[in-house]
């Protein structure tokens, strides 16, 4: 369905990883599920079949039959008529015993060479529809029953899962109510009907259940730049959904480089959720206060000062590195950007309040010269750098302020680089 809609319009010849057999049995498979949006158009280099949807004219997304459509064996979808024959109300509950005699009596019989069912089968299908929440297990005594969940009266909310099932995240979910209620609605009409997100509504289930459940993934991340898929262990945290073009993007934590990235969710599959719980990066923020504020208060210290942990994950501990009695070395950043955080401290300490307004600047940019020339000497050491790096390095315009030079003081900059060149010769690294 992706080859065919979102990456567009391919012929039985551009299919090279596949027989011309498996180009056309998926083709009549969507043909099944899209027969009233399939179209096709000649060429020279043959007959390019694609789907072609106005997602401005339809009230309901037609990609959802894609989800609705299942395969079974005959032996799994004969018993699972059988079940909910028996249990055709909730207030009929039947035992595994009573199931079993029952099906074999009453449905089997009759057939010259009947299928088999034992126990353990019927068993495993009744807990699939237990986890499912369509079949309901009670005790009684010793006894497990089992009957049909209760039925819940949605009518009064058609509109709501109509709009629900068109523009939210598996909205699938809600067309799978709906596929129970015999009402229908054309109010709705949307304008920007991002209809594709339905083929990624798999993989956002089981990226909601991680976020919900903080748990970390591994996942596969094919990119056009690459012909193999690469795997990945994240923490994904939220999905933003693109209000201009409708794409998905993953915003996801990487415990590994310790950094943030993000994944268009359709170049994503085969999404596998570990079993123990990650901490994310929030939840390690708040135990580094707790831990730094214990620090700080047993030592009686009052002032400014940067405090530097490293996060264990595989024994789930913070360890304390160091103290930095000062302001950080980005402090250009935020000052240059309307937010003078000295002066701010300077009167809370002097006068206990600080009443005067902070409008901040976004956009701000600001240059760390050395690091640039750190990164520069390091590049031409290990023989990586390129034209493009080296004018972006000697590009000293379009920046608000520098972390290392002040037209007030330019000998700062210069005792800078000499003290980083003494550690230089002496330790024979870039970064001392």
């Amino acid at each position: 369905m992706r080859d065919f809609y979102v990456y567009g319009f391919k012929s039985r010849d551009d299919y090279q990883s596949k027989s011309a057999r498996s180009y056309d049995d998926e083709r009549r498979r969507l043909e099944s599920w899209l027969g009233d949006h399939m179209s096709f158009v000649r060429t020279p280099e043959g007959k390019n079949v694609f789907i072609s949807i106005d997602s401005r004219t339809i009230r309901h997304n037609p990609l959802y039959n894609a989800w609705k459509a299942k395969s079974f064996t005959d032996g799994d979808i004969t018993l699972h008529f059988i079940i909910f024959d028996i249990l055709h109300d909730p207030s009929v509950k039947r035992t595994i015993s009573e199931l079993l005699a029952e099906i074999d009596g009453k449905y089997l019989s009759g057939f010259e060479c009947p299928m088999m069912y034992d126990e353990s089968t019927v068993r495993k299908k009744l807990k699939e529809y237990c986890e499912a929440g369509i079949i309901v297990a009670e005790k009684e005594g010793r006894k497990a029953y089992y009957r049909r969940a209760d039925s819940t009266d949605i009518s009064n909310l058609d509109e709501v899962l109509h709009y629900f099932s068109e523009v939210a995240p598996c909205g699938v979910v809600g067309s799978f109510i709906l596929d129970k209620e015999e009402s229908d609605t054309d109010a709705f009409t949307f304008k920007h009907h991002y209809i594709t997100g339905a083929i990624d509504s798999g993989v956002l289930a089981s990226l909601f259940t991680a976020m919900r459940e903080k748990r970390a993934v591994t996942i596969s991340n094919m990119s056009r730049r690459r012909d193999m898929p690469r795997r990945n262990r994240i923490v994904p945290l939220r999905v933003f959904i693109s209000v201009q073009n409708g794409r998905q993007h993953l915003l996801a934590y990487l415990p590994e480089y310790n950094s943030f990235t993000s994944y268009r969710v359709d170049y994503l599959s085969n999404v596998k959720l570990e079993d123990r719980m990650v901490r994310i990066v929030s939840d390690i923020l708040k135990v580094e206060y707790n831990e730094a504020r214990k620090l700080l208060d047993y030592v009686d210290f009052h002032g400014v000062c940067g405090l530097d942990f490293r996060f264990d994950p595989d024994n789930d501990r913070i360890a304390y590195i160091e103290t930095n009695a000062r302001f950080t070395g980005g402090l250009a950043t935020p000052v240059a950007a309307g937010f003078d955080i000295p002066w701010v401290l300077y009167k809370l300490s002097t006068e206990g309040k600080y009443g005067e307004p902070i409008a901040v600047k976004e956009g701000t940019r600001t240059k760390w010269i050395l690091g640039d020339v750190i990164t520069l000497v390091g590049r031409i050491l290990s023989l990586k750098w390129n034209p493009k790096e080296l004018k972006r390095i000697f590009n000293f315009s379009h920046f608000d302020a520098y972390d290392d030079f002040f037209k007030d003081d330019k000998r700062a900059i210069i005792g800078e680089f000499y003290y980083y060149f003494k550690k230089l010769v002496k330790n024979g690294k870039l970064n001392p």
